[in-house]
């Protein structure tokens, strides 16, 4: 299981626990499942999908994944 937070300047927008999660980084998709390597990449415009979670339009910023704890960081973001 992930655990993972979505935090933007105004506010932690998700915190909780999921299966996966799909993120628009700068040159693509990402996926991310629980025991996924460390990584750090940009964050693209687009979509950032928590599981059977909510889902985020956000732009810019970064995706971090460490220990099976996913943090996405983003300049803008809402709830789809």
């Amino acid at each position: 299981m992930l655990h993972i937070s979505v935090i933007s300047p105004e506010a932690m927008l998700f915190e909780g626990d999921s299966q996966s999660v799909v993120a628009t980084a700068f040159d693509g998709e990402v996926g991310i499942l629980t025991g996924h390597a460390p990584m750090v990449t940009l964050l693209g415009t687009g979509t950032v999908r928590v599981g059977d979670g909510p889902s985020f339009n956000v732009s810019g910023g970064f995706l971090q994944v460490v220990d099976n704890q996913v943090r996405v960081v983003t300049e803008r973001a809402s709830k789809i």
